[in-house]
């Protein structure tokens, strides 16, 4: 199995606790509200929400795939940190086995937040086409869910204080 790291990071206005509880916490409610060509839903299948939890998305008519499945490793909410692992589905395609992901919200300038992404590729064998460039493309996708939500937030101050 191999592996291949990429790490990101996006810049937002919106202050750490709001962004995490939104973003992070509600994204099953709020994702499909505001993108629902995307996504669909978010359907717990075992779980509370904290780390165990299995999730199983489907996406929307506008996505290349119909369903991922995820685990969530770990809920930090004192430090703003979720980690999440996709660990069924056709966004895997042949070559990945999962993607592990760690999201971690930190205090931004002028009161904003910085949103500091790291995934983890793993793949089914170490001779595999999974390049940095395959992976910006599916970072651009992330980036403009991220700023859907972004921009439904500031549209609707008073949701997730």
């Amino acid at each position: 199995m191999g592996v291949v790291n990429y790490e990101y990071e996006v810049v937002s206005t919106l202050p750490p606790a709001r962004l995490f509880k939104a973003f992070l916490l509600d994204s099953d409610n709020l994702i499909p509200k505001v993108i629902p060509g995307a996504f669909k839903s978010f359907e717990t299948l075992e779980g509370t929400g904290g780390a165990g939890t299995i999730k199983l998305i489907h996406f929307g008519e506008s996505s290349p795939f119909k369903y991922a499945k995820h685990r969530v490793d770990e809920v930090d909410e004192a430090n703003f940190v979720y980690k999440y692992s996709v660990i069924e589905g056709d966004a895997l395609g042949e070559e990945l086995e999962s993607i592990s992901y760690v999201v971690k919200i930190v205090g931004g300038p002028d009161g904003g937040s910085v949103v500091k992404t790291s995934s983890t590729y793993h793949t089914k064998t170490d001779h595999h086409s999974i390049t940095e460039e395959k992976i910006k493309e599916g970072k651009e996708k992330a980036k403009a869910v991220f700023h859907a939500v972004e921009a439904h937030l500031h549209a609707n101050p008073h949701e997730y204080n």
